[in-house]
């Protein structure tokens, strides 16, 4: 008898900093998530498709949770509650340092899906049985439903088990998008993320979360990707920052992206970078449509 097809969608939420991006791309095989220690990298919904000949899977990795303080931070609250909407399994990452009360709201939510939730403590390489066990005893109560399991996605432990379990609870359906793609995004938007991810490990604490970065141009050719990128941030003392002295800053940002794009698109490339500033730009709905974010 042959094989029914299956296909759904598996959305990761949770705190910031709670590894989901890393866990994505250990589900997935590809690098698509940024990862970097500092909170808010990834500020967009991103999906990672994982195709076998008789299954689809759809995996989707969403902003941390923040309480919103400007509209930057509420757009991605959208991204992540739409991610509760058409999720075929949900699974919620915390970790053993986390403080388990930190969104109520989230939670009741969470709380009323009828979608099958697993819950991922994850880090348990940090932590000790005892307090693994009242940390499960404390989730149980809280999300008396959902399926509680801990790994520790660095060190790929339980991984393999979690992608079982997921392929057993998708549903019978055809493909949502053709078998040979990875992901939604266009090539570009990997080419911000980079660029991004590379911002905030190297400026620290000064200027990354006033940071974005748009493609302006992305040429193919046979052998070569040219690609000019603009970063732009809220105001001139920050340009100064990210530009450095006599331009070494930026040069240095600029290699790094550079040897990761290659990397990711496994050809050479020819990486043109401008510092541009845009007043407030977090707070405005015309900038940040612009760039991507969905504004409600």
């Amino acid at each position: 008898m042959e094989k029914k097809h299956k296909s759904g969608f598996v959305n990761i939420v949770g705190n910031p900093n709670v590894g989901k991006s890393t866990l994505m791309n250990k589900l997935v095989g590809e690098r698509i998530s940024i990862i970097t220690s500092k909170a808010q990298t990834t500020r967009h919904r991103i999906l990672g498709i994982v195709n076998t000949p008789d299954m689809q899977i759809v995996y989707s990795d969403t902003p941390g949770i923040l309480r919103p303080n400007y509209k930057l931070q509420e757009s991605m609250l959208n991204f992540s509650e739409s991610a509760l909407g058409d999720a075929d399994v949900l699974l919620y990452v915390t970790d053993v340092v986390e403080t388990v009360d930190k969104n109520e709201d989230f939670l009741r939510k969470v709380q009323a899906l009828d979608c099958p939730v697993l819950l991922l403590i994850n880090k348990i390489d940090q932590t000790d049985q005892k307090n693994l066990e009242s940390l499960v005893a404390h989730w149980t109560e809280l999300l008396p439903k959902a399926e509680i399991l801990p790994i520790a996605a660095l060190s790929n432990f339980n991984i393999d088990y979690i992608k079982r379990r997921i392929e057993t609870l998708m549903p019978e359906s055809p493909p949502f998008f053709e078998k040979d793609a990875l992901t939604d995004k266009p090539a570009r938007f990997f080419v911000t993320e980079i660029i991004r991810e590379k911002v905030l490990l190297y400026y620290q604490k000064e200027v990354p979360y006033s940071v974005e970065v748009v493609v302006e141009e992305f040429k193919e050719e046979k052998s070569l990707l040219r690609i000019k990128a603009l970063i732009v941030v809220e105001r001139d003392s920050q340009k100064g920052i990210i530009i450095g002295h006599q331009g070494q800053a930026l040069k240095k940002v600029g290699a790094m992206a550079r040897k990761d794009i290659e990397k990711f698109f496994g050809k050479k490339v020819f990486l043109e970078m401008y510092v541009k500033v845009e007043k407030d730009w977090r707070n405005r709905d015309n900038l940040l449509k612009n760039f991507g974010y969905r504004m409600e």
